[in-house]
C-alpha cells in the first residue's frame, strides 16, 4: 500500500471533518485499488437469475400490509446535482408538473400513504455536501413532514479524488471543490451508521427501510411490497424488472456459482470482451431497479460487527478532475454500489415488480415524457401511464442541458399520449398545444413547430 498516498488522503479527510467510519471504508478500498482490484465479475462465475417471485402474485392481508408499512422508513438518494443535464443543484428540485418538483411529489406520496394507513412513515434524504442546504430549504414549507424528532436528511461522506498516476489526492486550485467526490451510493450504509441515524431509527421502533433514487417517482411507498418483505423474513431484498432491449446498460442480479449467493453486476464490473453477455436481455432477463429493502436491525448488526466496513465490491471510476475539461489530470474515484450489499446478507432475495416502479429521469428525454400528458399525476403524487407503452423520446444534443431544454419547450410539453415515438434530430422550438401522434421525426434543419401543430402519422 502506498503509505504516502494513503496518509495524504487520510489527513485531507480528517481536516475536512470526514467521519472515522468513512475514513476506514476509504482505507479499505484504497488497499483494494492498490492491489489492482478491478471489481470485475466474470461470466463463467455466475448463473442468471431466472425465476424471482412476482409482486403481482403476492397475497398479503390488509393487516399484514398495515403492520409492515407502520414499521417502514422511506429513504431517498438525493446526492446528485444533475450535472449531465447542466444543473448545479439537486435534480430533485426540477419542476415536473404544475409547478411541483420531484421533491414535492415525493412528499405527496408519503403524506397520502400516511393518511391511508395511519402510519408514521418517515421520509429521509441521503444528501451530498452539494445538495443538503437546497433540499432542506425546499422541505421547510412542510411542517408536518418530520417524524418523532428524526432528521429529514443525513449527509453522505466525501472523499478525495486520486491521481491516476500515483494514487495521491489530486490538487486543483482552480476549483478546490473538484478535488472531492461522493463515494457512490454504497456509502449509504456507513453514512447511516456514522451519522447515528440508523440507531435512531431502530430506537424509534422502525424495522424496515425502502430505498430508491429521488428522481424515480415510480418507487413510492407500497404497503403490499412492505408486507411481502416483512413476511419473507429476509434481511435484504432487491427489486428487479424484466429487461427489454432498452435496458441493456442497467446492472443485473445473478447467482454466484461458488456459494449460491445473489450478487449485483454493474457495467463497470463487466469485462469489455464479455459485454455481449451483460447486454443480452434473454441471458440475463431481469435488471436491478436500484430500489431495495433491508432490515434495519440486520444492517446495524453487520455494520457494528465489521466496524462500518461492509466490504462491497470496488468500482474503479476513471475520470478527469474537471469533468468539463478533458485536458485536466486523470483521476480515480473510488466508488461502490448500494445494491451490491445483496451479497453481504445470507438469505437476501429479489422480487420482480411492475415497470411502473421504475421511472428514473437521467436525461431530458425522460423529463419531457413526465412533463407531458403521457402520464397523469394524482393528488397522491403518483404517476399513471396513459400512453401504453410509453412513447420513445430521442432529443438532439441541443436539448441536453436543462436551460436549453426549457427554452425550446417554453410553452410546455407537447401532447404525447397518442404518440409511439418522437425523434428530434435538429434544433427545434415548440409552440403551445403541439400534438404528437404515432411516430414523429423532426429533421436536422431545425426551426419552429407552430402553435397547435400536429406531428406524426
Amino acid at each position: 500500500m502506498s503509505t504516502e498516498g494513503l496518509q495524504q488522503a487520510r489527513e485531507k479527510m480528517t481536516a475536512a471533518g470526514v467521519s472515522d467510519a468513512a475514513i476506514a471504508v476509504f482505507e479499505h478500498y484504497y488497499g483494494e485499488l492498490e492491489k489492482g482490484a478491478t471489481g470485475l465479475i466474470r461470466e463463467d462465475t455466475i448463473s442468471p437469475l431466472l425465476d424471482p417471485p412476482m409482486l403481482d402474485d403476492v397475497e398479503i392481508s390488509d393487516e399484514q400490509a398495515r403492520e409492515a408499512i407502520a414499521a417502514t422508513v422511506i429513504i431517498k438518494l438525493n446526492g446528485g446535482l444533475g450535472t449531465s443535464m447542466g444543473m448545479s443543484k439537486a435534480k430533485s428540485l426540477l419542476p415536473v408538473r404544475d409547478g411541483k418538483t420531484f421533491l414535492d411529489l415525493l412528499v405527496d406520496q408519503v403524506r397520502a400513504t400516511r393518511a391511508e394507513y395511519g402510519a408514521r412513515l418517515p421520509l429521509l434524504f441521503m444528501n451530498s455536501f452539494n445538495t443538503d442546504d437546497d433540499t432542506l430549504a425546499a422541505l421547510a414549507k412542510y411542517d408536518d413532514l418530520p417524524v418523532d424528532g428524526l432528521p429529514l436528511s443525513f449527509v453522505q461522506s466525501q472523499e478525495p479524488k486520486l491521481r491516476a498516476d500515483d494514487l495521491t489526492p489530486v490538487e486543483w486550485p482552480a476549483d478546490p471543490r473538484l478535488e472531492w467526490c461522493p463515494p457512490g451510493h454504497g456509502d449509504l450504509y456507513p453514512s447511516l451508521l456514522s451519522t447515528g441515524v440508523l440507531a435512531q431509527l431502530v430506537d424509534a421502533g422502525f424495522r424496515y427501510a425502502c430505498v430508491s433514487n429521488s428522481d424515480n417517482l415510480g418507487a413510492g411507498p407500497d404497503a403490499v411490497l412492505a408486507g411481502w418483505f416483512a413476511q419473507s423474513g429476509a434481511p435484504y431484498a432487491a427489486e428487479v424488472c424484466r429487461r427489454t432491449a432498452m435496458d441493456r446498460k442497467g446492472g443485473h442480479l445473478a447467482i454466484r456459482k461458488s456459494d449460491g449467493q445473489l450478487i449485483l453486476r454493474d457495467t463497470a464490473q463487466t469485462a469489455d470482451e464479455e459485454m455481449e453477455f451483460f447486454t443480452d436481455e434473454h441471458r440475463h432477463p431481469y435488471f436491478h431497479c436500484n430500489n431495495l429493502w433491508f432490515d434495519l436491525r440486520a444492517v446495524l448488526d453487520v455494520l457494528t460487527q465489521r466496524d462500518g466496513v461492509l466490504g462491497l465490491p470496488l468500482i474503479r471510476n476513471a475520470k478527469t478532475v474537471d469533468p468539463n475539461d478533458s485536458a485536466s489530470p486523470e483521476v480515480i474515484q473510488i466508488e461502490s454500489a448500494m445494491g451490491a450489499a445483496v451479497e453481504v446478507f445470507e438469505g437476501a432475495q429479489a422480487i420482480c415488480v411492475p415497470r411502473r416502479r421504475f421511472l428514473p429521469v437521467k436525461t431530458t428525454n425522460e423529463l419531457l415524457l413526465l412533463r407531458s400528458d403521457a402520464y397523469d399525476v394524482g393528488d397522491d403524487g403518483r404517476l399513471t401511464l396513459v400512453a401504453d407503452p410509453a412513447p420513445v423520446i430521442d432529443l438532439a444534443k441541443a436539448y441536453k442541458k436543462i436551460g436549453d431544454f426549457d427554452e425550446r419547450f417554453a410553452a410546455g410539453a407537447p401532447s404525447l399520449r397518442g404518440a409511439r415515438s418522437l425523434t428530434v434530430e435538429g434544433d427545434w422550438s415548440f409552440g403551445a398545444g403541439v400534438v404528437v401522434t404515432g411516430d414523429a421525426t423532426l429533421g436536422d434543419e431545425g426551426g419552429r413547430v407552430d402553435d397547435g401543430a400536429t406531428l406524426g402519422s
